[in-house]
């Protein structure tokens, strides 16, 4: 593992060398890397990876008046790009130090190839808190499709694989209901819970009741299994039917596989179907039946 990652490992700050404070005057473009200067705000661009898709415009005002009173008191990350530079860590601090008309910000210069970006981002933003459920389930994909596995990106963002391929799944609603996640219009709970529902109108129909209504999650969890498809409804049957002896060994195969798993038909007949999300998912699966883990 290479230094960069263990850098992650360790949190965002283990990235930011520690630097003594400088005087908040203009500076040309900084040339001493991993170490804190002043850079020209309007000489930086943004991340193109950063996961962090929306800013709160009352969030930034007020960091932006707290930046007229006090300063950037934490600097930001950059690195080269070019005779520019650009962002690896620190967007809301650069748009409020902008707002707040700053012509110069602290800045640390580190060197991180483009593979690395999102990385180092993801973390930095999972750390604050800073990403709704949606941002962060594009960010797990993008981060799948360089090629690591769902267990990988856990252990980068400290989350369970299981958080992962639940983050994941929210990518198969419809757009518009993408974006009731993304304002928070309703919550990633409301979200799994509409994807129980295979009828378009009808998810519509259960959609506009839990803001209507301010219905729980557990509530839509229920009513989306009325409304279920008659697929998902035999499974339930079938599981619901089921004697003691095969529901611990549904529960058995759950806690194996980390994921969603069916039981359908008895314990004398019947098929087991176990739920992968992505190529990365089905690989990890398919070790664990191979018995290569």
């Amino acid at each position: 593992m290479s230094n960069r990652r263990s850098a992650l490992g360790r949190g965002i700050g283990a990235l930011i060398p520690p630097a003594p404070p400088v005087s908040d005057v203009g500076a040309g473009p900084a040339r001493s890397e991993g170490k804190q200067t002043e850079i020209p705000i309007e000489a930086i661009d943004a991340n193109p990876e950063q996961p962090r898709r929306r800013f709160e415009a009352v969030e930034l005002d007020r960091l932006a008046d707290s930046i007229r009173q006090h300063g950037v008191l934490q600097p930001i990350v950059v690195r080269r790009a070019g005779e520019r530079y650009e962002l690896v860590v620190g967007e809301r601090r650069w748009r409020a130090a902008r707002a707040a008309g700053r012509d110069t910000i602290p800045a640390v210069i580190a060197d991180f190839t483009s593979e690395g970006l999102l990385e180092i981002a993801l973390v930095e933003n999972v750390q604050r808190h800073d990403l709704n459920p949606m941002e962060l389930a594009h960010a797990f994909r993008a981060l799948a499709h360089s090629g690591l596995t769902q267990e990988e990106i856990g252990r980068k963002v400290s989350l369970d694989r299981s958080t992962v391929a639940n983050h994941l799944r929210l990518l198969e609603l419809p757009r518009d209901l993408q974006e009731d996640v993304e304002a928070r219009r309703i919550s990633a709970g409301h979200a799994k819970a509409l994807l129980q529902v295979a009828n378009p109108e009808r998810r519509r129909h259960l959609r506009d009741r839990v803001l209507r209504e301010q219905l729980s999650v557990r509530a839509v969890e229920q009513l989306a299994r009325g409304h279920a498809g008659p697929r998902a409804k035999r499974a339930a049957k079938a599981v619901a039917g089921s004697d003691p002896n095969l529901e611990r060994v549904l529960d058995g195969l759950r806690q194996r596989f980390q994921t969603r798993v069916r039981i359908q038909g008895d314990a004398r007949r019947g098929r087991v179907e176990i739920e992968y999300v992505g190529d990365g998912d089905l690989q990890r699966i398919t070790a664990i039946l191979l018995g290569d883990v």
